[in-house]
């Protein structure tokens, strides 16, 4: 199966397990990332318990900083996140709860694309936002 979207916004999730992808056909053609989610893969290095464990992390940002075109978190994002914040209390969640995912969606939305995630049930009841699964093993 390939991607029906030439477009389309990766989130942390997703970028994370890019090398056990099932199918990488069903990524589209021109994938890119949320500085928020520059920002969660910087946390990585940071928190890490190992020297070996921190290499990796820190090889998964670096290697999401030269792969990927970043969307800014801006104006429009920020209206975006209202949506979103809006959707998540509609569904009887906090969006405090998911916030670096709140943000990415919003980042999504404000750009008008669809959102690919190993982890679709933590989008899941967000007004406009178009969700596409991503299989990993």
């Amino acid at each position: 199966m390939t991607s029906t979207h030439p477009r389309g916004v990766l989130d942390t999730s997703a970028v994370i397990r890019l090398p056990l992808l099932s199918d990488p056909a069903t990524l589209p053609a021109e994938q890119l990332i949320a500085a928020v989610t520059l920002a969660e893969l910087a946390v990585g290095p940071l928190i890490a318990r190992t020297d070996e464990e921190r290499a990796r992390r820190m090889l998964h940002l670096q290697q999401a900083e030269s792969d990927f075109a970043v969307l800014p978190f801006d104006a429009e994002a920020a209206r975006a996140f209202g949506f979103v914040a809006a959707s998540y209390r509609q569904s009887g969640r906090k969006p405090s709860a998911r916030g670096f995912d709140a943000l990415i969606a919003a980042t999504a939305l404000a750009n008008g694309l669809p959102l690919y995630t190993a982890n679709p049930d933590d989008f899941a009841g967000i007004d406009g936002l178009v969700v596409v699964p991503v299989s990993v093993p």
